[in-house]
């Protein structure tokens, strides 16, 4: 045989050979391709919602233990009330979140006592409504000092976590409630303030403190004041800010 004829058909042979392995590289390529992009990006798992720490801050002071109408002892006190609000709604959100108690009020008269009752605890239901059962409403009320012990013990500054405050009155102690929200807005992780204001309507106990102020503590932290006339109300709202939390259209991204 021809040698030039030999070594013509070796390098058609070797091209050939070349050829058909970069065009399997280019099919494996295009398949690898349309395979990603029919895949889409990989992304993480989403977080289910609402399931961060919660703290309930419950008013016992001295005026939780008037009725509805004129904020005297009756057999219907309004304490009462936020009880059997609270049992409806906190077996659900028990099971959903961890949740913790502070309680403010009863105590030495007329001081400004809060206790932490409960950190943020698996299935605190029970835990919870045992011993809003105890409670007899007494003393005043520094809503200020109880919202910022709930922020430390939700550990602010580093988790994200909600607050969620049942009172029928301002702040009495002394404390600036604004004041706090501001503070806490710039160092919180990412912190909720919910509170829930449960009173007759163009009735409001005497306090050292506009009712502004308490608004502008849960605006200041992604959340919302509410206003509540009742049970219904109470229902509702503790639903709402505890189940889910709601975002107030005031406060702006972080």
């Amino acid at each position: 045989m021809n040698p030039h004829i030999l070594q013509k058909s070796s390098n058609e042979t070797i091209f050939t050979s070349l050829a058909t392995i970069a065009g399997a590289g280019l099919l494996t390529a295009l398949a690898l391709a349309i395979l990603l992009i029919g895949v889409g990006p990989v992304h993480a798992e989403p977080k289910p919602p609402c399931t961060e720490d919660a703290m309930i801050v419950f008013d016992a002071s001295g005026s939780m233990a008037g009725n509805l109408d004129q904020g005297i002892a009756t057999l219907k006190p309004r304490i009462d009330e936020v009880r059997s609000a609270l049992a409806e709604i906190l077996p659900t959100v028990a099971r959903l979140r961890r949740v913790g108690l502070i309680t403010y009020g009863p105590g030495p008269a007329q001081q400004c006592n809060v206790k932490l009752d409960l950190k943020p605890t698996v299935n605190a239901a029970s835990v919870i409504l045992r011993t809003l059962d105890d409670l007899t409403p007494a003393g005043r009320t520094p809503l200020t000092s109880a919202v910022a012990e709930a922020a430390d013990v939700l550990d602010y500054r580093k988790r994200p976590g909600v607050i969620v405050v049942v009172t029928d009155g301002e702040e009495t102690c002394g404390a600036l409630p604004c004041d706090l929200g501001k503070k806490m807005h710039a160092a919180a992780e990412q912190l909720t303030v919910h509170i829930i204001g449960f009173r007759m309507k163009d009735f409001s106990w005497t306090g050292e403190n506009s009712i502004l102020d308490a608004k502008c503590l849960a605006e200041e932290n992604n959340g919302l004041y509410i206003s509540t006339d009742n049970k219904d109300d109470l229902v509702a709202a503790l639903k709402a800010t505890l189940e889910c939390p709601m975002t107030s259209e005031n406060s702006a991204p972080r």
